[in-house]
């Protein structure tokens, strides 16, 4: 009968070698993970052999393991590496998380940019990137932004400011008086515009009578007229043109400024023998008014002489728009 020499300890194995029983004898053999060399087991490393892992191999004393470079996990068989979705796992980011091979990127919703820990949005203050994005102010908001426009104006195409004509709108004129609307604002002013000793004979036309003898030193006709500009207008600028309604033969017409340049804001050029053509030579800030009394003398071959006069009254807006 075979003499188990392992089991009764009667073998000559080295304390780290494994006593193999054989038929009327035994051997001596290294444990798995290690190979002899002489008479000692020596451990076998793993990792310089053809490659067991997918990234990382860490050997150990008669074995070894498998580990996986960030980003991954090691799957089931515990040699391969699979991509960890981080959007699904824990959603690290602040907005939108995109995952990528053994990442992930995030990034932010409209209005927003990643801040300096590309996890976290930042509002965006678009009203810093650009002093052209709104045509009057711009109002930063989380994630996004507006514009306003000063009273008297609307918000037109999220970013221009048109003029509201208040006449049409809230019109606050009494029954004797006209609305007009100007850049900004509006003004009332009287439908019978005609001081003594003038008398109405036209919607803003006012003349006197021949017949007074006042009248013979007073320009025969005044017309009244409202236009509206904006501030700062580019100069030179035509701005008004002013023309005879009554063309008498054999006549020489003159024009000129007869008042309200007295800081030299204005030019009157003549254009015909019967118009000529206000300019605008001085830029205007607004709001103000001028009234401007433009006068065309005529003189015929009798040396008969008469004058008239339109007076026009231009508001100037608060804006350049």
């Amino acid at each position: 009968k075979d003499i188990d020499e392992c089991a009764t300890g009667t073998h000559s194995c080295r304390a780290d070698q494994v006593c193999v029983n054989l038929r009327g004898s035994f051997s001596c053999q290294c444990p798995p993970g290690y190979q002899k060399r002489g008479e000692q087991c020596v451990d076998i490393d793993e990792c310089t052999l053809p490659p067991y892992c997918h990234h990382r191999c860490v050997n150990t004393p008669g074995s070894y393991y498998c580990q996986c470079n960030a980003g991954f996990q090691l799957a089931s068989n515990n040699h391969t590496c699979v991509d960890i979705n981080e959007c699904d796992a824990n959603n690290p980011c602040a907005q939108q998380c995109y995952n990528i091979l053994g990442s992930f990127i995030c990034q932010c919703n409209p209005g927003f940019e990643l801040s300096s820990d590309r996890i976290n949005c930042e509002d965006t203050d678009e009203c810093r990137t650009s002093s052209y994005i709104c045509q009057y102010q711009c109002v930063n908001e989380p994630g996004k932004f507006s514009c306003v426009c000063p009273e008297g104006y609307q918000v037109v195409g999220g970013r221009t400011c048109q003029d509201i004509n208040e006449c049409e709108t809230t019109n606050e004129c009494r029954e004797d008086e006209i609305c007009w609307n100007y850049h900004g604002g509006f003004r009332c002013y009287p439908r019978n515009p005609c001081q003594e000793p003038y008398v109405l004979t036209s919607e803003n036309r006012c003349v006197c009578p021949v017949s007074n003898a006042i009248c013979r030193e007073l320009p025969y006709s005044v017309v009244y007229k409202y236009m509206s500009i904006r501030s700062d207008r580019t100069v030179p600028s035509d701005i008004f043109q002013i023309q005879a309604t009554t063309i008498y033969p054999n006549t020489i017409n003159t024009f000129r400024i007869k008042s309200g340049n007295e800081n030299g804001e204005f030019y009157l050029r003549q254009t015909s023998a019967v118009s000529a053509m206000l300019v605008l030579v001085k830029s205007l800030s607004g709001p103000r008014e001028h009234i401007v009394d433009l006068e065309m003398l005529t003189v015929n071959s009798l040396n008969y002489r008469t004058s008239s006069v339109l007076r026009l009254t231009i508001i100037v807006g608060p804006y350049a728009f």
